[in-house]
């Protein structure tokens, strides 16, 4: 009996949507070479990651093992998925490849930190192969709402494996490659001993509709519409990008790109080969001299971003362009969980503009990328895996996707981050927990979750902060009265008197208290002065703020 084993773990994406970061490993236990697919990113918001610019996985794990590293896999170009390539990069110093479009996308990325060209290679899509240690690796393409994503086929000594990537099964994706049933068919017939799935749409009963379907639909929109037309979608999507487009020339108008993302992919796409015949574009200096009746702005910021060009829009001007009383405004996307109340701010801005919004709640306008439940039933019948573990969902998905896989007489294995999951021999176990965590993109820092500074910035927005100042003399005794400075608390309390006044009078009373042994201990000290004011705060105020002691000694 080989005393090899064959492993997969996620640190990010299962039991989550986001910051994807799988790791499969082969060799004797705490022994294996590894390989990782995806490095990717997760988004802030305002209630748990105040301030924050980007999240990623803590990839601690992997920086104590990177000597054991073969090699970095990206799936496909979306930002949970190579985001964090250029992040890490300087801790893993893995070589990462992808195919021409993902790998032109994290080129870009990796160049913005002064990483290597060569640290990037493009890969040919099956049946071209990568050989990483123990690995040997292959890009299979799958249909997904962007060009040249991939599952990957991953074989090893103890069998093949196929990690999904993101998908949807479309045999006419307009842009990219089609759902091949035939070549998945022909990977899958010798066996597979584990299908690493897409779990996000499994909640949806119906099968996935395909991109071509859209195309009449947005045209008999622009062309109903009176004034000028806007409308956003993923960047990365850049098959609607061009649908809508062309929906926009068919109207007889000109089209605007408008928004960082949405030019850089559209770049991409066209210097890579992937969007041909893309309409002619109009620079937005340009569009000011055009009547609004003869202009389609397409923009960046479906999911409601505060920088964005449909939220600068809807505050008022974006790059010379403004909205009016009779425009039509169009979300061709899916609002993803989490991001309802910035796409309602938009819509609200829009109404009071006057502006018409078009949402994607009748499915007229935007089909999604990822295979919903049928879909994934379909793609397990034909791979018929000895072993399904979903990924990129959360633990309701999760779940649910082990129940189907069960139901349908295969072994389904519930695996969230952290989970080690052992595929040798027929039967898989959890090998190992592995703690798993968040890393925060803080300004030009990285911070991780448990260092307590989004913490700290949490309670200060929940609660206002204090600053106290103390001076003693060289005896140890208070040099004049204690000061306060308050951020984020009102001026008055219940008393009706100045809080600041209330605080520092109950501070000076403490403090002419307070004994020798006190005064010249700092922690004896800091921790009564944070007391006092937090005590006076919240007679006053009912709140407890956070609050700094600062504490001078005269020597």
């Amino acid at each position: 009996m080989s005393n090899e084993r064959l492993i997969y773990l996620a640190l990010g994406g299962a039991g989550e949507i986001g910051m994807n970061a799988y790791v499969y490993g082969y060799g004797r236990p705490g022994k294996e070479r590894l390989i990782v697919v995806d490095l990717g990113v997760a988004f802030p918001d305002m209630d748990t990651s105040p301030g924050v610019d980007l999240i990623f996985a803590d990839i601690s794990w992997l920086v104590e093992r990177r000597d054991r590293i073969e090699a970095i896999f990206i799936t496909h170009a979306h930002e949970d998925h190579v985001g964090a390539v250029a992040h890490t990069y300087e801790k893993l110093k893995a070589p990462i490849y992808a195919r021409k479009f993902t790998a032109n996308i994290a080129l870009r990325k990796m160049q913005e930190h002064g990483h290597p060209n060569d640290a990037v290679t493009v890969v040919l899509p099956w049946p071209q192969t990568v050989k990483a240690g123990p690995f040997t690796v292959g890009f299979l393409p799958m249909s997904h709402s962007i060009p040249e994503s991939s599952a990957m086929i991953i074989d090893s000594p103890e069998g093949r494996v196929i990690h999904s990537g993101d998908f949807k099964l479309d045999e006419t994706p307009l842009v990219g490659e089609p759902f091949d049933p035939d070549v998945w068919a022909e990977v899958s017939k010798d066996g597979v001993k584990a299908l690493i799935c897409d779990s996000t749409n499994v909640f949806s009963p119906n099968p996935g509709r395909s991109e071509a379907t859209l195309g009449p639909d947005i045209t008999n929109l622009v062309q109903s519409a009176k004034g000028m037309v806007v409308a956003t979608t993923f960047a990365s999507n850049v098959a609607r990008v061009k649908t809508l487009a062309e929906a926009g020339v068919r109207a007889g108008r000109s089209i605007v790109l408008m928004g960082r993302a949405m030019k850089r992919m559209v770049e991409a796409g066209v210097e890579t080969g992937i969007l041909t015949d893309f309409p002619s574009t109009v620079p937005p200096e340009d569009a000011k001299s055009i009547p609004r009746e003869n202009l389609m702005l397409l923009v960046t910021g479906s999911q409601g971003e505060r920088r964005a060009a449909s939220a600068q829009l809807a505050r008022g001007k974006y790059q010379g362009m403004e909205m009016k009383e009779g425009d039509l405004f169009l979300f061709s996307s899916k609002t993803i969980p989490g991001n309802e109340k910035g796409v309602i701010r938009i819509i609200n801005a829009f109404s009071e503009l006057g502006v018409d919004v078009v949402d994607d709640s009748t499915g007229l306008y935007h089909v999604s990328g990822h295979a919903n439940r049928p879909d994934l039933e379909r793609l397990a019948s034909i791979v018929k895996p000895q072993v399904l573990i979903p990924m990129h969902g959360e633990h309701r998905h999760l779940r649910e996707h082990v129940k189907i896989a069960n139901g349908n007489g295969m072994t389904g294995v519930l695996a969230v981050n952290g989970m080690m999951v052992d595929l040798s021999g027929n039967q898989p176990t959890i090998a190992e927990y592995i703690e798993t965590g968040r890393t925060y993109i803080d300004g030009s820092v990285q911070i991780g979750a448990m260092d307590g500074v989004v913490r700290d910035r949490i309670r200060m927005a929940l609660n206002g902060h204090v600053v106290v100042t103390v001076i003693l003399d060289d005896a140890d005794e208070p040099l004049g009265d204690p000061w306060c400075e308050i951020k984020g608390l009102p001026e008055t309390g219940t008393s009706r008197t100045s809080l600041v006044e209330v605080m520092e009078a109950d501070l000076g009373q403490w403090l002419g208290r307070a004994g020798a042994k006190i005064l010249r201990d700092d922690d004896k000290l800091n921790e009564g002065l944070k007391r006092v004011v937090r005590q006076s705060a919240f007679d006053e105020i009912g709140r407890k703020p956070e609050v700094t002691i600062v504490v001078s000694r005269l020597s």
